[in-house]
């Protein structure tokens, strides 16, 4: 039980949430970095098609939509970074996902041939990625091609990060981890799921199974499988309640296992830059 509390006091969950209350806490967050950041002029978000990125992307937009009424600069904006890996086998989900969100603009990379060229040169080094790894690289050049974005833009990188993720190190480090500031951190799946059904977003989208799809030999691998636990008992535990114990040693195990992993971004508990 002590582990638990530590757990979910270093991660902000509360038991229960007002999503309005809440979208408004991630707007607002990041509208007063912008603010005290005036150099960053663009919020630069990868949109997957799943619950995550779509949440992400509209506080994204309604945070810089607000920013140009507010302070009357025009040249605030979001942009929406679409990067799949060849043909997507989600895409429908992902043009939905960009229609609920709206963005100013949205850009495509398609990062296969970047991936093969990785993949080659290691090759001819000597090192031939596993199936596992080969993900990884996907992941991180993904990350790679928003940071070259945000560079060109005047931008900052925004990150999907939530609670269920974080506890369990459910992020390729220095890929979908390596961002620049975490807007969603200390909600946990079911609390991000609220927040959606609050703001109207069509239920396929916040409904589907989640996964990070980076494997092809196990392709669109439900996360809830890879992990051992289902994000209902990880969204239980981050609440403070009483769970199963093995499903509570899955989590505790992940926890600590995956430690060296969370170091965050700046979240809406940081005020160092204040």
């Amino acid at each position: 039980m002590a582990l638990q509390q530590e757990i979910i006091a270093a991660l902000g969950v509360k038991p229960t949430i007002d999503p309005a209350a809440e979208f408004r806490v991630s707007v607002e967050f990041l509208k007063a970095y912008l603010k005290k950041h005036t150099f960053v002029r663009t919020l630069v978000l990868g949109i997957s098609g799943g619950q995550d990125s779509t949440l992400t992307g509209k506080v994204c937009q309604q945070a810089i939509s607000e920013l140009r009424k507010e302070i009357g600069v025009a040249d605030y904006q979001f942009i929406a970074v679409r990067l799949p890996h060849g043909e997507q086998q989600d895409e429908a989900d992902c043009r939905d996902a960009i229609a609920f969100i709206q963005p100013d603009r949205v850009v495509t990379v398609d990062i296969k041939s970047a991936i093969q060229a990785s993949e080659a040169t290691l090759r001819e080094a000597g090192i031939v990625l596993s199936d596992y790894v080969k993900g990884n690289e996907k992941a991180r050049e993904r990350m790679k091609a928003q940071y070259s974005i945000a560079g060109m833009t005047a931008g900052l990188v925004v990150g999907t990060d939530h609670a269920a993720e974080a506890v369990t190190g459910f992020f390729t480090k220095y890929g979908d981890g390596g961002t620049d500031i975490n807007p969603l951190f200390r909600l946990n799946k079911r609390q991000g799921r609220a927040l959606l059904q609050h703001l109207g977003c069509p239920e396929h989208l916040y409904l589907k199974a989640p996964t990070a799809d980076l494997e092809e030999d196990r392709p669109a691998l439900p996360d809830e499988t890879a992990l051992g636990v289902s994000y209902e008992m990880v969204d239980d535990y981050l609440e403070g309640k009483s769970i199963d114990s093995a499903a509570a040693r899955v989590i505790e195990n992940w926890y600590q296992r995956t430690e060296h992993k969370r170091h965050p971004p700046v979240t809406v508990f940081d005020d160092f830059w204040k």
